[in-house]
């Protein structure tokens, strides 16, 4: 499992409606489909951990080892 939480950079508080997607690199990589934050900012991923990059509204938001909760950022 992975989970994205997005937040406003300026106040720190969730960003709500964010459209996220998660890549994975190397041969048994791929995308997940693209899920969309609740009012806490977070979405789940039933994936497993690995290198890969997060996408926040079509722009990578973080890049490396993508496991547990990741925190981005807008």
């Amino acid at each position: 499992m992975v989970s994205v939480k997005v937040c406003w950079k300026q106040n720190g508080k969730p960003a709500e409606g964010r459209k996220v997607a998660v890549s994975f690199d190397g041969l048994t990589g791929g995308i997940t489909g693209n899920e969309f934050t609740n009012s806490s900012g977070e979405v789940h991923f039933d994936v497993d951990p690995g290198q890969g990059k997060v996408y926040v509204d079509g722009n990578t938001a973080f890049t490396g080892w993508v496991q547990g909760m990741i925190v981005v950022y807008l």
